[in-house]
C-alpha cells in the first residue's frame, strides 16, 4: 500500500500527516525542525512513501532539499492556492498536514516551482544586493534631508556613492556633531557601495552569461543587473505554459473581477514574484526615457489615461516581449511590440 505525507511547516516545528492510498489517516506526529529527526521519523515508511507535500513557507529550503537528497519525491505546495472546505468548523496543524497529504493523494495539490539548489543560492545573493541597494538609498535620502536642512544643495546619487572622493563632509562642518553625522553617513554609504559591487562581480562570475543573458540585454531599459535579475528570477521559461502565465507571475496584469464592466472585487495583487515586478518596472522607466518608440507609446497612453497606467502598460508589454525572447531565443524587435 502506498502512502502520501503532508508536512505543515512552522518556524520551530513541523507536523507530519500520513494518509494511505484510500485516504485513511495512518500516522501523525509533531517534530522539531531538525532534518535528522524528520528523516528518522519517516524511515519506517520510506519504502511505501510515494510523495511528500511541503507547504511553501518562508523557511522551506532546508526541509525540501534534505528530503530530496534523502531520495524522497517532494512537491512544494502553493499556500495561496489551497482551498479548504468552507463549512469546516475546526482546523489545526494536524488537520492541515493531513489535508496536504489528501490533496497529494487526489492529485489536486497546487504546486510551486522548486528552484535548483545551486542556482537558487546565486539568485538569493542577487536578492541580497537589492536589499543593500534599498538600505543605501535610505541613507542617501537621509543625507539629502540633512544637506537641505542646513542650506546646502542636493547632491547627485553618483556623487554620494563616489568611494574615492568625498563630496559630503566638507559641506557640513559648521558644528562637530553635524560633521560627525555626515561622516558616518558617508562611511556607511561607501561600505554598502563596495559590498554591492562585490556581489555584482561574484554573480557575474558564477553565472553562465550565455544566450538568455545576451538576449535580454537587447530589451529596452535592461542592463547588466536587470538582465541577471530577469534570468535568475524567471528560471526555465518552459515552466510557464503561456505568455499570460508569465506576465501574471511578474505582477503585470490588473487584479480585478469584473461584472457588466464594473469592478466587483479585487484578487490577490501580491501573487507573483516581487523581484520580477520591480525589474520590469525599472526597465519600463528607463525605456520610457531613452527609447523613442517606447516613449511615443507611453505618451499616447498618458494622454488618455493616468501616467501610472501608461507606465504599467509599458512594463506589461516588456514582460510579454521578454517571455517570447526567452522562449524562442530571439532578440528584441521593436516593430512587433510598439509598431
Amino acid at each position: 500500500m502506498s502512502y502520501y505525507l503532508g508536512i505543515d511547516l512552522h518556524s520551530t516545528n513541523c507536523v507530519l500527516g500520513l494518509v494511505d492510498q484510500k485516504g485513511a489517516r495512518v500516522f501523525h506526529r509533531k517534530v522539531p525542525n531538525d532534518l535528522a529527526v524528520v528523516l528518522d521519523t519517516l524511515r519506517p515508511f520510506k519504502r511505501r512513501l510515494r510523495e511528500i507535500g511541503v507547504e511553501a513557507t518562508y523557511n522551506w529550503y532546508w526541509l525540501v532539499d534534505g528530503l530530496r537528497e534523502a531520495g524522497y519525491t517532494v512537491r512544494l505546495g502553493h499556500p495561496a492556492a489551497f482551498k479548504k472546505y468552507e463549512g469546516l468548523k475546526y482546523a489545526d496543524d494536524v488537520h492541515d498536514a493531513f489535508w496536504l497529504g489528501e490533496m497529494l493523494r487526489l492529485g489536486i495539490l497546487p504546486t510551486a516551482y522548486i528552484y535548483p539548489k545551486e542556482q537558487r543560492m546565486v539568485r538569493d545573493l542577487l536578492r541580497k544586493r537589492a536589499f543593500l541597494v534599498n538600505q543605501r538609498g535610505a541613507l542617501q535620502i537621509n543625507l539629502q534631508h540633512t544637506l537641505v536642512n542646513h542650506g546646502q544643495k542636493k547632491l547627485k546619487s553618483c556623487e554620494m556613492q563616489a568611494v574615492h572622493t568625498d563630496h559630503v563632509t566638507g559641506r557640513l562642518n559648521s558644528h562637530a556633531a553635524l560633521a560627525l553625522s555626515a561622516q558616518v553617513s558617508k562611511e556607511c554609504i561607501d561600505f554598502l557601495t563596495l559590498r554591492i559591487k562585490r556581489i555584482e562581480r561574484q554573480v557575474e562570475k558564477w553565472l553562465k552569461l550565455e544566450a538568455p543573458y545576451q538576449t535580454l540585454l537587447t530589451l529596452p531599459g535592461v542592463g547588466r543587473i536587470l538582465a541577471m535579475t530577469l534570468m535568475l528570477e524567471t528560471g526555465p521559461i518552459s515552466r510557464f505554459a503561456k505568455v499570460g502565465n508569465y506576465v501574471s507571475y511578474c505582477r503585470k496584469v490588473s487584479s480585478q473581477w469584473l461584472s457588466n464592466s464594473k469592478v466587483k472585487e479585487r484578487g490577490n495583487e501580491k501573487n507573483g514574484n516581487p523581484y520580477l515586478a520591480w525589474a520590469f518596472a525599472e526597465a519600463a522607466e528607463l525605456a520610457r526615457r531613452y527609447d523613442p518608440a517606447v516613449r511615443a507609446y507611453y505618451q499616447r497612453k498618458a494622454a488618455h489615461k493616468h501616467r501610472m497606467v501608461a507606465h504599467f502598460a509599458v512594463a506589461h508589454k516588456l514582460a510579454r516581449a521578454a517571455y517570447f525572447m526567452l522562449r524562442d531565443q530571439v532578440p528584441y524587435d521593436g516593430c512587433r511590440l510598439f509598431g
